[in-house]
């Protein structure tokens, strides 16, 4: 919850606001009056300031929200079940990026493509196209269908607190691998700073590592989830990865939250991280930061093979148990209507935006033009790119959770030398294939 007292800080300078975002109903009045919906999320930003205004949509619809939100690995857990049983507790929830291959194979879920398509429910100008491709391409089936509207898109940058420093060693943000390197090289200890630091998530941080050197986690997901991580050029990017973290990162950092590497950076204890932009944002707007005149953002480094940026999202669905799937269908129309998610940006400084009409509003450059970097055109770059080659396939498939804790610790034990890089990853890689094998899921030998 930390993080979502330093997130509200982000709307503090902002201008005047959009009129209150309007609610398209069935029909004239309120046709709705006296139902009540029950929606579900884990803790996030948007919510926190899209609750406030609930009674307004009450007002303008008759629907009553029931919101409730959870930690995330709580949430997950929870929902997982429910969706499960295809019950009716819910009727609206989170549709998890991890989770989106799973709950959306499973038939989890309803398709929304009868309610966004049908005049009836939807008006044209709501414009369903109007979504990034890259952050709406988790919440489809293979036939296209829609489950889900995405209101939050983790694209990640390359985020220096201490670019000052890079300056004065006549230097820039690092656009490879290798300047990533000469740049801690340069840097690091330099008035006490470290040059690098990372949270615990090695399969979200490391993995555009791992492409940019040629691997990949799987062989071709979704069809064939064999994987191939403990390939030559895995084994090469994990012992990369693992010491960048260990010879540039601060004592501790093997135990970072979210939340603590984002601290060491706003402290001025560590300068570059590479995450996605909602832990960046506050770097330079929150009052507390002691980094926000020197904070500098850049794309992702690229590796040889390329640059391959985590880009994740997350939506709002409604569950295939629900008995109130129409009014639930207004609520996620209004949420993620184009005056909503404008208001949210305009009164707050929403970030994490997933409507191209709003990341190109002036509005929104306004927000992430951050010490003179227009930070929403790097925004769009990612999730675009995520979105035209589709490599974030991997993540989305129903076995990677438990595929990626395989990843978490491999990164673990090299970077705490229990075990060299081939041992470790090989090891992880032979454990994965176990547990897909157990699930009945067919793997290339």
């Amino acid at each position: 919850m930390s993080l979502l007292r330093r997130r509200t800080v982000l709307g503090g300078a902002l201008g005047a606001t959009l009129a209150a975002p309007a609610v398209h109903a069935q029909s004239g009045g309120k046709p709705y009056n006296g139902v009540t919906i029950n929606a579900s999320c884990f803790q996030t930003t948007y919510y926190e300031y899209l609750k406030n205004y609930f009674p307004e949509f009450q007002e303008k619809t008759g629907i009553k929200v029931n919101f409730t939100m959870q930690a995330f690995p709580v949430y997950n857990q929870r929902t997982d079940l429910e969706l499960s049983t295809k019950g009716s507790a819910m009727d609206v929830c989170n549709v998890t990026f991890i989770y989106s291959g799973r709950w959306i194979g499973a038939g989890w879920m309803t398709p929304l493509d009868q309610f966004f398509k049908d005049p009836k429910y939807t008006p044209a100008d709501w414009d369903p196209d109007d979504f990034v491709a890259g952050a709406q391409s988790a919440m489809k089936n293979a036939k296209g269908e829609t489950f889900a509207f995405t209101h939050e898109a983790g694209a990640m940058l390359n985020i220096a607190s201490r670019y000052d420093l890079i300056e004065k060693a006549g230097l820039k943000m690092p656009e490879t691998f290798d300047d990533m390197i000469k740049v801690c090289e340069a840097v690091d200890g330099k008035e006490g700073v470290k040059a690098f630091v990372a949270d615990k998530l090695h399969h979200w941080n490391w993995i555009p590592y791992l492409m940019g050197n040629g691997g990949t986690v799987f062989k071709a997901p979704p069809e064939n989830l064999t994987p191939t991580f403990a390939s030559p050029e895995g084994i090469a990017a994990a012992q990369w990865y693992a010491d960048l973290l260990m010879k540039y990162g601060p004592d501790g950092q093997l135990s970072y939250s979210d939340d603590q590497a984002m601290r060491a950076q706003m402290s001025g204890r560590a300068n570059m991280r590479t995450q996605a932009i909602t832990w960046g944002v506050p770097l330079a707007k929150d009052p507390e930061s002691k980094v926000a005149k020197t904070t500098r953002f850049a794309l992702m480094p690229a590796g040889p093979k390329g640059n391959f940026p985590g880009s994740n999202s997350h939506g709002l669905g409604i569950p295939a148990g629900s008995k109130k799937k129409e009014a639930a269908w207004e609520f996620i129309k209004w949420a993620f209507s184009k005056e909503t998610i404008g208001m949210i940006v305009d009164k707050h400084g929403y970030p994490a935006v997933c409507r191209t009409s709003v990341i190109k509003s002036p509005k929104f450059k306004e927000v992430l033009t951050l010490n003179g970097q227009d930070v929403a055109a790097l925004y769009l770059e990612v999730l675009q790119l995520g979105g035209k080659s589709g490599y974030m396939k991997y993540r989305t498939v129903p076995v990677f959770p438990q595929v990626g804790d395989k990843i978490n610790k491999a990164i673990e034990k090299i970077a705490t030398k229990q075990q060299g890089a081939a041992e470790a990853v090989k090891q992880a890689q032979a454990e994965a294939v176990q547990d897909l094998q157990k699930a009945g899921i067919k793997v290339d030998l």
